[in-house]
């Protein structure tokens, strides 16, 4: 497995981690295959490509955080 590919797998976990205590959503982990990542988003698991899933949760995270700060 390459450096890059482990950095963005840390990335994904790091952030799918952050998602999931925010309760942006409900389960998240490794996908069947080294390129996927599993993110049980709205009650549904999704496979993503590790690039997909990364822009997904800080798009997720991003939005609430945003949200939070509007409604204060």
């Amino acid at each position: 497995m390459n450096r890059q590919k482990t950095s963005i797998q840390e990335e994904v976990h790091r952030l799918a981690e952050k998602a999931f205590h925010q309760k942006l959503i409900s389960g998240y982990g490794e996908g069947e295959h080294s390129y996927e990542y599993q993110i049980v988003y709205q009650g549904k698991p999704r496979h993503f490509s590790l690039e997909y899933a990364r822009a997904f949760l800080k798009s997720l995270i991003l939005f609430n955080t945003l949200k939070e700060h509007t409604a204060s």
